[in-house]
């Protein structure tokens, strides 16, 4: 191995460790407390040598989703290969998202963050490009089962809707039920049911009104619940997501920190 290969080589090692020095600070210690200084010291390196590899705190925190954004892809591809209705398909991919944030809600956490103004809007436009093309299967996945949809004749393709509109449907969904469900306290005292039950209903009266067929009764909560477990045992290979992520460990996003905090 040349000189330049064995430097790449030991850059990429070197910032994935950065990138999992960060995660575990982020789950010991509250994500509002990364600090670039602790990250460097925890990683045994110069904070010189970090500011090699990621000129901010803004695109280590950009960086760290981008990556993070890469590991669901794998799940919403198991989605959109599975053999079934293009309308059980599109189910399954909000299912996977569940069981993403289920699994691992302090990605979700960092998310949330990254994508405000504070963080997302003082990283760099090379942070902020990487993270919108680990961004980019996940949308062209989703957009695949629309097309096979159209093309099987189960979607209308003269509804007024674009291809990308019908997919934002879903995806919006998705991000309001984790979003409410994050914030600790403020969905129980309005809903009794599980929110991500209550996400699949509401994401049944969508393709309804979608006119994806086969047409669903949303009302039918043993269907409802039957068609959830099926498809996290066919295409996951997992039990059904009936419980929801942790909102109360608040040690993740931290309890006094202000948001724009730095170094």
């Amino acid at each position: 191995m040349g000189t330049k290969d064995r430097r790449k080589r030991e850059r990429i090692v070197r910032e994935a460790l950065f990138l999992d020095t960060a995660q575990m600070l982020i789950q010991r210690d509250g994500l509002l407390a990364l600090q670039m200084s602790r990250v460097a010291e925890a990683s045994d390196y110069a904070i010189g040598t970090l500011y090699q590899h990621f000129s901010s705190k803004e695109d280590l925190l950009v960086a760290l989703a981008t990556r993070n954004c890469l590991n669901r892809v794998d799940l919403f591809e198991r989605a959109a290969r599975w053999p079934g209705p293009s309308r059980e398909r599109m189910v399954a991919t909000v299912i996977a998202d569940i069981l993403i944030v289920r699994n691992q809600p302090e990605h979700f956490r960092l998310e949330q963050l990254v994508w405000t103004d504070v963080i997302w809007g003082a990283a760099s436009p090379d942070a902020r490009r990487k993270s919108l093309e680990a961004g980019a299967p996940l949308s062209q996945i989703v957009d695949s089962i629309v097309r096979d949809a159209i093309s099987a004749g189960d979607l209308p393709s003269d509804f007024g809707l674009s291809l990308r509109a019908v997919t934002i449907g879903p995806w919006s969904l998705s991000l309001g039920m984790h979003t409410l469900t994050h914030a600790e306290g403020l969905l129980e005292a309005h809903i009794p049911d599980d929110p991500y039950r209550l996400l699949i209903k509401h994401l049944h009266y969508l393709l309804n009104g979608y006119g994806w067929r086969p047409l669903f009764d949303p009302a039918d909560a043993q269907a409802i619940d039957a068609l959830t477990e099926r498809l996290c045992r066919d295409v996951f290979d997992c039990a059904c997501p009936q419980s929801t992520p942790s909102s109360t460990d608040t040690t993740l996003i931290g309890k006094r920190q202000e948001v724009a905090a730095h170094d």
